[in-house]
């Protein structure tokens, strides 16, 4: 079991508080840690490079890292978890070997990049984005998961020097979407590489190191609970647009988990102050447009604080800098204009003029006057000296990065953001303010989760500046104080693996291993093993439920005949009569005739069942009644059997058993080739003992997509064959291109012959669709051509303005989609010695498409 600290007791106690036994494993290795902490080991010179003195936890971390063990960090946001992050780094100095510290995210890893040439140098340190590449073969190389991901694939040499791996903000291993590739980093890692994880405090951390432990040996787990700044709750509420917006303490006191009784009593008022003033309107059914109802009048609803009002007070309270949560990047967008409209100033002459010196310098030479026009520079640099900015994804990274900058700087005093800005960057503030409690999750409004709440709010208090952290949530529709203390109160959230094989992922492990080995490997994975967790519970439900049949079946043996045959047809009947026959009612039939023979099918097995019934030889049993009365019991405990079995079998081996459908579609589609063992098949289900790849499966190795398959079958079936390069570029924009809310996924219009060709493309995408339907796979994600004619129009050498004209995508959301455009086009030319016809012109014409993709604007990488 994973070693575990936890800080919340004295030096010389177990977690429960009691003392430590003598020459105890947990003596022993707090006696190491002593020592360590006096010696003049690697821990102490390296806290001697520090101008503040180690947290107990990161002592812990540290010491243990030295000693040779992984080590999982769990903590709040601020705590300081990347001290242990930037000690394996300075271990991996000391010892002339070579670390990796890895992001989810292109801003993080370009924020650390900075601080560690800051600390070693730039020949020291590498960068590694996918888009960008610097210093590569350095001996601290900072990257995205994915990159790390795709050298272990590779088999590059880079990774034998490798001796430390960071995973920083490692709890993004749940996201759904990209979350998987942190377990096969995880998995995939060579034996000697020490891993440390950097995550938030999540509840099940035990089971998250236990697995790591599991699969790669000794591991460390490191939990502090405490914040360096101790943080406040507060609710913001507002009579209506006359009077000043009033801020409540959510709880009783610092000190207390009991609602603020003087908050219960002021929403109370304003929830009648409401009422009183939908009542003076002529009550609640008044007519809505068109002369429908609205149903939005049906409730009294109380003032929704103005956001410029609330910015407003936090600036008078002396509460700034802020940053102000609103979960939709136009609303980001409409706060900073209805704060300059209503003619706020937070910034000081002196520190607006810094501000524009430090804008102008940043933007300097790296984007054309078209492309500062189209993104409404002058308006973007005038909010910023007036103390406002916004901060989402619909921003091109440059102007992000002038937002952190200038708020580390206190120069911009308040920030609207949307979540993304809680993931990691080090943007801390002195109040956080959550507009709401629920976001829209691209398919509905969903409520916040004490996961995603911590997060946000865990920005609030800059350590060494600010004394307490306050967190303000906003009044709004439906708020209730008893929620916002639900979420404010739980700490912690799960973790869960999100972990699936993919095609590529099936073809790459089996480059490298042989079958049974990649299936192994897939075992180790996280999904697995709490699979493997919830399957010992299911297991012992099992061996209850058998026992308790048991014991049925003896008090109702009977002299006449089998009586568990007799419940047994008893059983299938009732299926047929209600379960089969309400099936067929709602089956699609081809014909009446069919439909009306599966019919007459049914009622011919029923009526033989009934003849089965009416003619076992338990009928006649004098004791039939008092045998029945156990049988309902045995009947009723089988079906349980039944549905425990079938989840128990769903879980054990689960992903092993996605990977052999996956192999078996490979197998079918020409990408992997089936070979027996000796000459004979294997007598495992009677699949090949092995597969080998051919040509088609080295060409999918090379396609990281989430429609891997779809545009590899595009590729052999040589729908790029006879395309120019920036067609080419339109077409693989279909496979990285998602349309925002409310987008149809069709351009407006198709540039040349790429109507037929995108036409193609979808018959492919729906004959893999099929196929994994039939496999009971998760459905590919929908090819989407809504930008088909903006990567044409860019591709051809269009101005930003030309190419954005007439369309609602934003200047972030455009270069982030050519960044992976770019970067799906080089995989694409990364295949032409694998495609049978016309390989190298398909991979020259990609190369091409990707150089007239990365130009201008895209082709600024944010790190200079």
């Amino acid at each position: 079991m994973a070693r575990r600290h936890r800080h919340r007791h004295d030096n010389d106690t177990n977690e429960s508080g009691e003392a430590l036994q003598p020459n105890s494993p947990a003596a022993r290795y707090q006696a190491f840690r002593e020592r360590q902490r006096h010696s003049a080991s690697a821990a102490h010179r390296f806290a001697q490079t520090l101008d503040f003195p180690l947290d107990d936890f990161q002592l812990d971390a540290i010491n243990a890292l030295e000693a040779g063990d992984n080590v999982i960090v769990a903590a709040p946001t601020g705590a300081g978890k990347t001290i242990v992050a930037d000690f394996a780094v300075f271990l991996a100095q000391e010892r002339n070997v070579k670390a990796f510290y890895t992001t989810p995210i292109k801003a993080l890893s370009n924020q650390k990049y900075h601080d560690l040439v800051e600390l070693y140098g730039q020949d020291k340190v590498g960068l590694l984005t996918g888009d960008t590449s610097i210093n590569s073969e350095a001996d601290i190389v900072v990257m995205t998961t994915e990159v790390l991901r795709n050298m272990l694939y590779e088999q590059s040499t880079t990774l034998t020097a490798l001796r430390y791996v960071v995973l920083d903000e490692v709890h993004y291993l749940a996201d759904r979407f990209r979350g998987p590739v942190w377990e096969e980093v995880i998995i995939h890692l060579p034996r000697q590489v020490r891993v440390v994880g950097l995550s938030a405090t999540v509840s099940n951390v035990e089971d998250f190191s236990a697995w790591i432990e599991s699969t790669r040996g000794d591991t460390a787990l490191v939990v502090s609970e405490r914040r360096p700044v101790p943080l406040e709750q507060h609710v913001m509420v507002q009579r209506d647009e006359r009077h000043e917006p009033e801020i409540y303490d959510l709880y009783r006191s610092a000190t207390s988990s009991q609602l603020n009784p003087d908050l219960v009593s002021r929403i109370s008022e304003l929830d009648r102050i409401a009422e009183r003033r939908i009542g003076g309107r002529g009550g609640s059914h008044g007519r809505g447009r068109g002369g429908r109802s609205d149903r939005r009048e049906s409730r009294a609803q109380r003032y929704t604080p103005k956001r410029w009002a609330v910015v407003d007070e936090l600036h008078y309270l002396d509460l700034l800098p802020g940053i102000y949560f609103i979960f939709s990047r136009n609303g980001c967008d409409m706060a900073v204009q209805q704060c300059i409209n209503a003619g706020l100033e937070l910034t000081t002459p002196q520190e607006a003029r810094r501000i524009r010196q430090i804008v102008d310098e940043m933007v300097d030479g790296q984007l054309t006057r078209d492309e500062l026009r189209t993104l409404h520079f002058a308006n973007f640099r005038f909010a910023l000296e007036e103390g406002f900015a916004p901060h989402h994804a619909g921003m091109i990274a440059l102007f992000r990065q002038i937002v952190e900058r200038l708020f580390e700087e206190s120069l911009v005093k308040v920030v609207f953001a949307t979540e993304t800005l809680a993931l990691g960057i080090n943007m801390p503030a002195r109040c956080v303010v959550v507009e709401k409690l629920d976001k829209f999750n691209g398919t509905g409004h969903v409520p916040l989760t004490p996961g995603e709440f911590t997060q946000l709010t865990g920005r609030a208090g800059r350590r060494g500046i600010d004394s307490i952290g306050h967190a303000v949530v906003v009044d709004h529709r439906d708020f209730q104080a008893a929620t916002a203390a639900a979420l404010s109160s739980k700490r912690v959230y799960p973790l869960h693996s999100s972990f699936r094989p993919t095609f590529n992922m099936a073809v790459n492990l089996l480059d490298s291993s042989d079958y049974r080995t990649a299936r192994a490997t897939l075992d180790h994975s996280f999904a697995q093993w709490e699979a493997n967790e919830s399957a010992e519970t299911l297991e012992s439900q099992i061996v209850t439920l058998r026992a308790a049949l048991d014991g049925y079946e003896r008090a109702f043996v009977c002299d006449r005949g089998d009586f568990r045959d007799f419940l047994q047809v008893r059983m299938r009947l009732t299926d047929l009569e209600r379960g089969e026959r309400k099936a067929l009612k709602h089956r699609n039939f081809r014909s009446e005739q069919e439909r009306s023979q599966a019919f007459r099918d049914l009622d011919r097995r029923i009526a033989e069942l009934r003849e089965e019934d009416r003619d076992h030889p338990c009928r006649s049993c004098p004791d039939l009644a008092q045998h029945m009365r156990w049988g309902h019991r045995w009947m009723r405990e089988s079906r349980e059997l039944e549905r425990v079995q079938h989840r128990y079998d769903s879980r054990t081996g689960s992903v092993a058993r996605r990977f052999d459908a996956i192999c078996s579609i490979l197998e079918n589609l020409g990408y992997l080739e089936g070979v027996p063992s000796s000459g004979e098949s294997d007598a495992h289900d009677g699949r090949p003992a092995d597969y080998v790849l051919t040509e088609r499966g080295q060409l999918l190795r090379r396609l990281y997509s989430e429609l891997d398959l779809v545009l590899a079958q595009c590729l052999v079936s040589g729908l790029f064959a006879d395309l120019k390069p920036a067609e080419v570029a339109a077409l693989c924009s279909a496979f990285v291109y998602e349309a925002r809310r409310g987008g149809s996924g069709e351009p407006r219009n198709y540039p040349g012959s790429l109507e037929h060709v995108a036409m193609q493309a979808k018959r492919i995408w729906s004959r893999i669709n099929a196929i994994c339907e039939d496999a009971e796979l998760d459905a590919p994600r929908q090819l989407d051509f809504g930008m088909v004619d903006i990567a044409y129009a860019w591709a051809k050498g269009g101005d930003l303005s030309v190419v954005l004209q007439n369309s609602d995508m934003t200047g972030g959301d455009f270069v982030r989609t050519c960044k992976r455009l770019a970067d799906i086009l080089g995989q694409v030319a990364q295949t032409g010695p694998y495609l049978a016809v016309d390989g190298e012109d398909v991979a020259e014409t990609a190369r091409q498409a990707a150089a007239l993709i990365n130009r201008g604007i895209v082709a600024y990488s944010g790190v200079d």
